[in-house]
């Protein structure tokens, strides 16, 4: 009964094989590539997009994403500090946050940021749309931050505060010198994907609105696209957020089997 059952999962794997290869081979066979090339894969048009689209594009891509994720870091710190509180005001405010924008959809936090916030009550953010719109970054980025940092503190034995609460120091260094550092690295991984994440959402910026140096990736492939009537800029975009977010992807992978290894 074993020796059969190993054969049935070993023609199931071969099934499985077959069934990729097949419609692997029918994807490359049925498509035009002469027509595809030129519309997607245009050496001429990818070459008319460099530098700008490093030295600006990129540049402002990997600002936005850097930014948005240190204020939401910040941010998401005293959120999830909040919520442990013992004080209820100050947990209802922090849950009522959190809630709030991870229920609301990046694109509108940023729309309401950059329009509904100068039109309903007169506050404008300095900078221009560009920094709009990576204030509603770091909106959305906190609420997700904060629910990760809350796990890793809570994840800290009870041990480590009672010890540095023995040893005379207050609340507040207890949590920012021992409970906060130790909580930090065990939601490295997590907090890495939340950057990943992050750097996709930077595309969502135009809708605030963009000038031609403040462009992140998905703008200035779209705008090539359009005066090109020609998609290779989008694809050489994708290939650029591929070349930042695979090695990130790893980076959190490794560090997260590195951490329940040693856990």
């Amino acid at each position: 009964m074993a020796m059969k059952r190993r054969t049935r999962q070993r023609l199931y794997r071969v099934a499985m094989y077959a069934i990729f290869i097949i419609i692997f081979g029918w994807a490359i066979l049925a498509t035009d590539w002469p027509r595809f090339s030129k519309q997607f894969l245009n050496p001429e048009v990818a070459a008319g997009l460099f530098p700008d689209i490093i030295t600006v594009a990129l540049a402002n891509t990997l600002m936005y994403t850097l930014i948005g994720f240190a204020g939401g870091a910040l941010l998401g710190i005293l959120l999830a500090i909040l919520k442990l509180s013992s004080i209820l005001p100050f947990r209802w405010f922090a849950t009522a946050w959190i809630e709030l924008f991870r229920g609301l959809p990046a694109l509108l936090t940023i729309f309401a940021v950059a329009f509904m916030l100068p039109i309903g009550l007169g506050i404008k953010i300095p900078g221009g749309p560009a920094a709009q719109g990576v204030v509603g970054l770091i909106m959305v980025a906190s609420a997700y931050m904060a629910e990760v940092i809350r796990a890793g503190i809570q994840a800290v034995p009870k041990g480590q505060t009672e010890a540095s609460r023995s040893l005379g120091m207050s609340p507040t260094k207890t949590m920012f010198w021992i409970v906060l550092p130790q909580g930090f690295r065990i939601i490295i991984p997590p907090l890495t994907n939340e950057f990943v994440l992050l750097l996709k959402d930077t595309s969502l910026v135009y809708i605030a609105g963009t000038t031609i140096m403040s462009r992140e990736l998905t703008t200035f492939a779209r705008d090539s696209s359009s005066a090109t009537a020609n998609g290779t800029a989008l694809v050489v975009a994708a290939a650029l957020y591929l070349i930042v977010t695979i090695p990130l992807t790893r980076l959190a992978a490794w560090l997260e089997r590195r951490l329940a290894r040693q856990r």
